[in-house]
């Protein structure tokens, strides 16, 4: 597996402080991101999962803990929208270029608005998909909020 991706090289040019990790992806696994802060010995709370969604049909991603679920109302609310939904997985690895399962925020082929849970920048590092499958990437929340350009927000239902 190769530990360099748009991801990592989109985090080393902003010049963030991060660390890489790779874990055995299971892609039967009913929740992914539970799996990689299972795989990882991490709590599920440190270990974030990346989502795209849609708020009034437009792209959004949302960055929350593994082990909760984001609220549609709150996302909606975070953009200053009416409604949010998940986007279809075909569309979220046409616009972000990553897979399923793989997507991270960083390096992304199209940027869009980004929101990260609130609760998540009172950890002192937490992981985030590093752009494949099984790679995560460690580093402080604050600076990928920073990296990101992300609204923190109370996102989780």
């Amino acid at each position: 597996m190769s530990k360099t991706t748009r991801a990592t090289q989109t985090l080393a040019k902003a010049g963030v402080s991060f660390t890489v990790h790779s874990y055995d992806y299971d892609p039967g696994a009913e929740r992914v991101g539970l799996q990689a802060a299972e795989a990882l010995g991490e709590d599920p709370s440190r270990v974030l999962k990346t989502l795209m969604a849609e708020v009034d049909g437009k792209p959004v991603c949302c960055i929350v803990p593994s082990d909760k679920e984001v609220s549609m109302k709150k996302l909606a609310t975070a953009f200053g929208g009416k409604s949010a939904n998940m986007m279809k997985p075909g569309d979220a690895e046409r616009l972000t270029g990553y897979h399923v399962g793989g997507i991270s925020p960083f390096g992304q082929k199209k940027i869009v608005p980004t929101a990260i849970e609130e609760a998540a920048l009172a950890e002192t590092l937490v992981y985030i998909n590093g752009g494949q499958r099984g790679l995560q990437v460690r580093l402080a929340p604050k600076d990928a909020q920073a990296a990101l350009k992300a609204i923190a927000a109370p996102l989780i239902a």
